[in-house]
């Protein structure tokens, strides 16, 4: 499996994140052990979480994601054939939000011990946080750092504007800088990570690992008709605003090359993520071994230029 850098860190990973949101949420902690287990097996090591995943589940309160990593990674054997990325920043509730120092300090505790580990491998600031100036943000994280319990940052949500802030204020006091950057990025939604943040990401050696990689699951191909939205309660709503002429001519040009590469539609629309040369990993979420499958089919099909053309051409925006 090749190994790609996060960021200009020394820390490597294979070309795929799993998406941790699904733990506590969809998935119980039986599936998601044995996810992990065959995740981990195929060669592939990166694995992305939040403190907030899954508070929305009516009865969670947050943390249910991070809690059955733990569990996981306390069977043993396992923490150093991964590289786990959380973030904190999104309101956990009474008044825990926002990327102050004494927030990030203490929620950084919470996070270590629901994960069971002594440190975090990518630690990333959920969202931007305009109510606090950077230097208090990057100065919580070069403490973390300094103590060995984190190794890099990255960010999540940043437009390109705020990002260069943030460098500037990093290199400006010799803080640590983002190395990573999670944007909405996939063929449906491509315009607000490609005009600006693409860019930026490039000439900056900032390593993307972009969320909604399959846009909810449309380009799994199994949303095609107003009728397939019932399929899921959650995605359908934002599922819906795909089935237009473009989001039909995107699924038309997956089933061509999935039908050429012997892949599926989701590994197809993966592989031209691992394809871009802005990005790292993208991120993907699995609720069966089945599925599972399909993502790791990804990292192992080649597209051909004709291929990817096809693609950008019926993506185009």
């Amino acid at each position: 499996m090749q190994q790609r850098k996060l960021g200009k860190s020394d820390i490597a990973v294979a070309p795929l994140a799993f998406g941790g949101n699904v733990f506590g949420w969809s998935i119980d902690e039986k599936t998601s052990f044995s996810i992990l287990d065959k995740f981990v097996e195929s060669g592939l090591n990166l694995i992305d979480t939040a403190d907030v995943y899954s508070r929305w589940v009516p009865g969670n309160q947050g943390g249910e994601s991070e809690t059955i990593i733990g569990k996981w990674l306390a069977q043993g054997g396992r923490r150093d054939k991964v590289v786990i990325a959380t973030k904190v920043g999104k309101d956990m509730g009474e008044g825990r939000v926002g990327l102050k120092k004494d927030y990030i300090l203490r929620a950084v505790e919470d996070s270590l011990r629901r994960l069971q580990t002594d440190y975090i491998d990518l630690y990333q600031s959920h969202d931007d946080d305009k109510s606090t100036p950077f230097e208090e943000t990057l100065d919580a994280y070069g403490t973390l750092v300094k103590q060995g319990k984190v190794r890099i940052i990255g960010a999540s949500n940043y437009d390109a504007k705020r990002l260069a802030e943030a460098r500037e204020a990093g290199e400006k006091l010799g803080l640590p800088l983002y190395q990573t950057l999670q944007p909405e990025y996939s063929l449906i939604e491509r315009a607000s990570f490609e005009k600006e943040l693409e860019p930026y990401c490039l000439k900056h050696g900032v390593g993307v690992i972009g969320f909604y990689s399959l846009a909810s699951g449309f380009l799994s191909g199994k949303y095609r008709t107003e009728a397939d939205l019932g399929k899921s309660a959650a995605r359908g709503g934002r599922v819906k605003g795909y089935l237009n002429e473009r989001g039909l001519k995107i699924l038309a040009a997956l089933d061509a090359v999935a039908q050429r590469v012997d892949g599926t539609q989701a590994s197809v629309a993966l592989a031209w993520l691992i394809a871009r040369p802005s990005v790292t990993a993208p991120i993907a979420s699995a609720t069966s071994l089945q599925q599972l499958d399909a993502l790791v089919k990804a990292t192992q099909l080649t597209l051909s230029a004709e291929d990817i053309a096809l693609l950008d051409q019926a993506s185009a925006y």
